[in-house]
């Protein structure tokens, strides 16, 4: 033990990633768990793209790529860009990457100096602060209750930057709360960042397409904005290709050439066969996939209306991702079956032992006072789900 870097000893283990495993290990000790504890849709990736990985075997593609991947890949990225966000990127301004954790991170160790500081809205994405943590950066929160809808002011914002501010993640649809930033929103908070030319925005945007009827607005599609952001994008979440590992980056060029730099050294080329159907996944019709966005807003619909039924869950209204964030505070202090309830990791794990469902403590995602729940899993498991839970707290 004393022989690892201090770096891994400081890092602390993925939170939605170490539920998983438990769930894993509780169902093979044969527990009957239902997890609702990842962000990952409980689709197959559709038909045509599936078929375009096949074609592309067939055709043997299975050479290394060029680092930052195909050239006809990064132009289909460029031309998803202007055709979804309105954003003009040329194909020397996008890197793909063995998924969008891998292009969040080549960002934060070409940006990231030790001691420069990132600012995160809470809540957040888990890996965040565990990325920045790695640049030996120091992350700063800066908080949101369910009262504002899990969104941060401008004045906030203002408040929390200081001469060592180098960078912000915004995360609209967020993981975890489903809260979406509006246009006048994110310009109320980009008319801030004016004021401050050497901060550089991360602008994820990995669960675009998963929205209820708030128009998705591109950070970067703020003019002042655009030579000081990075988008970030891939096909995990809206094409239900999890497992393909692709994600990328539209970004200055000088970033994007320093990303290709950093991701030479350490995985080079994503996947061939994967970037081939994601050629494909980007070019159709993004109708194609919106039956599964009809699906997820049907389970979200039926998950407020039956967490609302139980004492104590305070819930409001996500308009995108696949996950409620419920605030479960008003249980600290209690003990329920055995179990002494001090914050959220506590009430998380109550579920886990006594209702067999796992979810994710807001500890993690910078919200203490709430747990995640994903829907993205079938209305007959969401359905039970609720039911044992409302026994164990009833």
């Amino acid at each position: 033990m004393n022989f690892l870097t201090d770096r891994i000893k400081s890092l602390p283990i993925s939170a939605t990633l170490a539920m998983a495993a438990k769930a894993r290990q509780l169902k093979q000790e044969g527990k009957d768990i239902i997890s609702l504890s990842l962000g990952e849709p409980d689709f197959n990736t559709p038909e045509y793209i599936k078929e375009a990985a096949i074609k592309a075997i067939q055709e043997n593609y299975n050479s290394y790529t060029s680092v930052n991947g195909y050239l006809e890949l990064r132009e289909a990225v460029c031309l998803k860009f202007k055709r979804d966000n309105k954003l003009e990127y040329t194909p020397n301004q996008v890197v793909v990457s063995t998924g969008a954790k891998q292009s969040i991170a080549n960002v934060a160790q070409v940006l990231l100096n030790p001691g420069d500081e990132v600012l995160l809205p809470a809540p957040y994405w888990v890996s965040y602060s565990a990325i920045a943590t790695l640049c030996e950066a120091k992350f700063v929160e800066i908080p949101s209750t369910i009262k504002t809808n899990f969104k941060i002011t401008p004045e906030q914002l203002e408040n929390a930057i200081t001469p060592k501010t180098k960078m912000i993640f915004f995360n609209s649809p967020n993981n975890p709360s489903g809260s979406i930033y509006t246009e006048t929103e994110y310009r109320a908070l980009a008319k801030v960042l004016e004021k401050h030319p050497n901060i550089f925005i991360l602008s994820d945007e990995i669960y675009e397409h998963i929205n209820y009827g708030v128009k998705h607005f591109s950070f970067a599609r703020i003019p002042s904005m655009y030579d000081r952001t990075i988008t970030v994008n891939g096909v995990a979440k809206a094409f239900a290709m999890t497992g393909w590992r692709i994600g990328y980056i539209g970004a200055p060029k000088w970033i994007a050439k320093a990303c290709n730099k950093m991701q030479g050294q350490i995985t080079s080329g994503a996947n061939c066969i994967a970037q081939r159907a994601t050629i494909t996944a980007l070019t159709e019709p993004v109708s194609n996939i919106h039956y599964m966005v009809k699906e997820f807003r049907n389970r979200r619909d039926m998950m407020i209306k039956l967490l609302k039924e139980i004492n104590g869950f305070e819930v409001n209204i996500p308009k995108g991702a696949f996950y409620v964030f419920p605030d479960i505070s008003s249980y600290f202090g209690k003990t329920i079956k055995g179990h002494q309830i001090n914050n959220a990791s506590d009430f998380s794990m109550l579920l886990l032992e006594e209702a067999n469902v796992a979810t994710v403590t807001g500890d993690a995602f910078g919200a203490p006072t709430c747990i995640r729940i994903s829907y993205a899993a079938s209305e007959e498991n969401l359905r039970e789900a609720v039911k044992r839970i409302k026994a164990v707290l009833s």
